[in-house]
C-alpha cells in the first residue's frame, strides 16, 4: 500500500499540470476558431491570455473559489471542539501540518477538503455532520479528508473546480454569440465547416470537463477511504459513517455540480447502490457507489 500511495501523490503532481495543459488547449483551440470565424486575430490573443491567467488563478486562489461557493466559514476551536481535537490528533499522527477548519451550516452530512498543498490546506464539514456522527466515525470522515491532503488530490480537485467551470462558461458564451448572429458570409463553405466543426467542440468541452471531474473523484475516494482506514486504524468508523451520509438521502441546501466531486458523500444525495450500479449512471456519478466503498473497507481491499 505504501509504495501504491507514494506513486499516485507522484502522478497526481503530473495530473494536475496534464489538466491546465488541457484546459489550455481547450481555450485556446476555441480562441482560435471563434477569431477565424469574426476574421479577428485579437481574439486568440485574449484567449492565451485568459488561459494563463485562469491557471495561474486555479493554483493560488481556487481553495478561495471553493469555500465561497460552499458557505463556508471558519470554525473556531470553542464552537467546535471534537471537530478541531480529532483533526489535532489525526495531523500529528499523519504527519502533517494541521490544516485550516471550515464549517458549513447545513443538515446533510458531509466534509471535504480544499488547497493547493499540505501547507494551505483546509478541511470543511457540515453541522449535519457533527449532529449524526460519533467520535469515531468523525475520525473517519476526517482521517478520509486528510488523506486527500497527503495523497496530493486537493490541488488536482480543486483546480478542476475552477477550470471545468469556466470551459462550461466560455462554451455557453460562443454558443449564445454563434446562435444570435455573426457577420461572416453564409455563402463561405470553409467558413461554415469551421463553424460547425468549432460549435462541436465547444459542446463537447464542457461535458470532456465533466468527465474528467466525475473520473477523478472516483478513484481518488476509493484511495483515500483505504488510506483514511490506515490512518485510524478503524476501517469501521469510516464504513459506519458513509453509510449514515448514504442513509440520510437528502441534497444539501446549497449544492453545485462544480463542487460536487470534492464531498466524501454525493452531496445530491443520488449515490444509491442499486442506481449507480448501471454503467451509465457510473459514468455521470460523481461518486463511487456506497456499497462498493463500505465493502472495500470492511474487506481490507481496494475495489
Amino acid at each position: 500500500m505504501a509504495l501504491t500511495l507514494y506513486q499516485e501523490r507522484s502522478r497526481n503532481i503530473w495530473k494536475t499540470a496534464f489538466l491546465m495543459a488541457i484546459f489550455l488547449a481547450i481555450v485556446l483551440a476555441i480562441g482560435y476558431f471563434i477569431s477565424y470565424y469574426y476574421q479577428n486575430p485579437s481574439i486568440l490573443y485574449v484567449a492565451v491570455f485568459f488561459a494563463v491567467f485562469m491557471n495561474i488563478y486555479s493554483y493560488w486562489f481556487s481553495d478561495r473559489q471553493v469555500l465561497s461557493m460552499t458557505n463556508a466559514r471558519p470554525a473556531s476551536k470553542e464552537e467546535f471542539f471534537d471537530f478541531y481535537t480529532v483533526t489535532e490528533n489525526l495531523s500529528i499522527t499523519a504527519g502533517i501540518q494541521m490544516p485550516k477548519l471550515y464549517v458549513i451550516e447545513d443538515p446533510s452530512p458531509n466534509a471535504f477538503a480544499t488547497g493547493r498543498n499540505e501547507k494551505h490546506a483546509v478541511v470543511a464539514a457540515t453541522t449535519g455532520l457533527f449532529s449524526m456522527m460519533n467520535r469515531s466515525e468523525l475520525e473517519g470522515v476526517i482521517a478520509h479528508e486528510l488523506s486527500h491532503v497527503r495523497n496530493k488530490d486537493i490541488l488536482l480537485m480543486t483546480v478542476a473546480v475552477v477550470l471545468a467551470g469556466f470551459i462550461a462558461i466560455i462554451a455557453d458564451m460562443f454558443l449564445r454569440v454563434s446562435l444570435w448572429g455573426g457577420n461572416r458570409d453564409d455563402d463561405n463553405r470553409s467558413g461554415g465547416l469551421m463553424l460547425i466543426v468549432g460549435i462541436v467542440a465547444i459542446i463537447l468541452a464542457p461535458i470532456a470537463a465533466q468527465l474528467i471531474q466525475l473520473a477523478i473523484s472516483r478513484r481518488r475516494e476509493f484511495l483515500a477511504d483505504a488510506s483514511g482506514a490506515l490512518l485510524t486504524r478503524y476501517p469501521e468508523g469510516l464504513a459506519s459513517a458513509l453509510a449514515k451520509i448514504e442513509a440520510y438521502g437528502r441534497p444539501m441546501q446549497k449544492v453545485s455540480h462544480a463542487t460536487a466531486h470534492l464531498f466524501i458523500g454525493d452531496p445530491y444525495g443520488e449515490t444509491k447502490s442499486g442506481k449507480a450500479g448501471d454503467w451509465i449512471n457510473r459514468l455521470f456519478s460523481t461518486h463511487p457507489p456506497t456499497e462498493a466503498r463500505v465493502r472495500a473497507l470492511l474487506s481490507g481491499t481496494k475495489e
